[in-house]
């Protein structure tokens, strides 16, 4: 794996972890309804309109709702129109591995060789 894959990688779940994808997703929002409203406004009023919290687009109200459901840490959302969003999935399912339970045979302590001689050592230096 390259360096910079690695370090991207890491970037992007560092920005999930943090919540930082709540920020890019209603800085999208913002921008879509920026260029939606520039259709048929002018540009100031176009901004205008964009940051007006009481106009809020379906995403903007689905971002609000991701924000507090983090805070409450509820994974699940529920946009304007009445669809899921899931942020996050959490298996509640208890994980046993059954591998952990083979039974392995036991080796008997006759079947290997036992030394009957002393070791041979050599002869004690005397002093240096």
């Amino acid at each position: 794996m390259s360096r910079r894959l690695a370090s991207i990688s890491l970037l992007c779940a560092w920005l999930c972890a943090s919540g930082a994808m709540l920020d890019v997703a209603q800085a999208f929002a913002w921008g879509r309804m920026f260029a939606g409203y520039t259709k048929t406004e002018s540009v100031v009023s176009a901004a205008r309109d964009t940051f007006d919290a009481s106009r809020p687009c379906s995403l903007c109200l689905a971002v609000k709702a991701a924000r507090e459901a983090s805070s409450r840490h509820s994974p699940e959302v529920q946009t304007t129109d009445g669809s899921k969003v899931v942020l996050a999935f959490v298996d509640t399912g208890i994980f046993v591995d059954q591998s952990a339970a083979r039974n392995w045979s036991r080796v008997p302590c006759s079947s290997l060789p036992a030394r009957a001689e002393d070791v041979p050592l050599p002869p004690p230096r005397q002093g240096c």
